[in-house]
């Protein structure tokens, strides 16, 4: 089943999948829009999120800074905090230390002439060190930290070759390393691409992946496609998923969409074509079971709903 299928099967039914649906307000940056952010986390008993910061009227020139959680739905800037540019920043924690990533935009003559990851690394939020650069046209890498203790990587090659071999836009693939100290191009470009997860056409990638108890992988993703609009715009739309991956098998399992842009508050879009976009940031655990996800809205703002807990086994302790 396409996404659009699925989609469409899942806004029929979204009144009772969807138990909150927020807003977030972001303190300090107030002539700026803040969106698709890291997921909240938590570092030296405080809660923080990095989050892309941007003029409404602009586009790829972001910058990701640090924010503290202040109430439920409300984050205040990190004074003199580096700033990084970076877009969609995101954030894992293995082997004890931080690491920070996100899309940098390199351009030439004033067009973007082409992107890729860069990598910080620290246990100082002050003080992060760049590490390392992800392959070219890249988007969308992310680590976890494995049962074992090494480092799982997820890619997401994107191009002509995907298409051809695969028929949809986009692949992810998985590899493994000891350290951070191995995560190159090299090691990202040729990782083994997980089959199955999309139809002809369609694109994604991993926002978020979540060690589970018995040592498979949840993930927390987007999957995306090209809706034509017959006289208008067409659009590119976003939804949130979510699915499980056994890395010794590389099974994918219970793939399915556990939000759409609708299900978050109504607001503005960046642009026409992302009225319907939602990318996906990740999800927290809450005390009572359930799950707050986050997710950008339309390239302006940045959402919390809570959801059923997304996953068949609990999350590794």
């Amino acid at each position: 089943m396409s996404i659009q299928e699925q989609k469409e099967q899942f806004e029929l039914q979204k009144a009772e999948k969807i138990y909150e649906s927020h807003v977030l307000t972001f303190h300090g940056v107030e002539a700026f829009d803040v969106y698709n952010c890291s997921v909240p986390f938590e570092w030296d008993g405080k809660t923080y999120m990095y989050g892309r910061v941007e003029y409404r009227d602009e586009w790829a020139r972001s910058w990701s800074r640090l924010f503290e959680k202040t109430g439920e739905d409300d984050y205040t800037l990190v004074p003199d905090n580096m700033i990084y540019q970076l877009e969609d920043p995101f954030i894992s924690i293995v082997q004890g230390e931080i690491v920070l990533g996100g899309t940098h935009v390199r351009k030439r003559s004033g067009e973007i002439d082409t992107y890729y990851g860069y990598f910080y690394r620290g246990t100082d939020l002050n003080n992060l060190y760049y590490f390392t650069t992800g392959p070219d046209y890249m988007k969308d890498i992310r680590l976890v930290e494995l049962k074992d203790g090494r480092i799982g990587v997820f890619s997401r090659p994107r191009n002509e070759e995907i298409v051809k071999k695969y028929g949809s836009e986009a692949m992810i693939g998985f590899a493994i390393i000891n350290n951070l100290n191995e995560l190159t191009d090299d090691v990202i470009l040729n990782a083994k691409p997980i089959e199955g997860i999309f139809d002809d056409g369609e694109w994604g990638g991993c926002n978020q992946p979540i060690l589970l108890e018995n040592g498979t992988i949840g993930i927390i993703g987007h999957q995306s496609y090209v809706q034509p609009v017959e006289g208008g715009v067409d659009l590119s739309v976003y939804v949130n998923t979510a699915f499980e991956f056994d890395p010794e098998t590389f099974e994918v399992t219970r793939n399915r969409v556990i939000a759409t842009r609708s299900c978050y508050p109504e607001g503005p879009a960046k642009k026409p074509n992302l009225v319907d976009c939602t990318f996906t940031s990740g999800m927290v655990m809450r005390e009572d079971g359930k799950a707050d996800l986050y997710g950008g809205m339309g390239d302006v703002s940045e959402g919390r709903l809570v959801i059923d807990y997304p996953f068949s086994v609990p999350v590794a302790k």
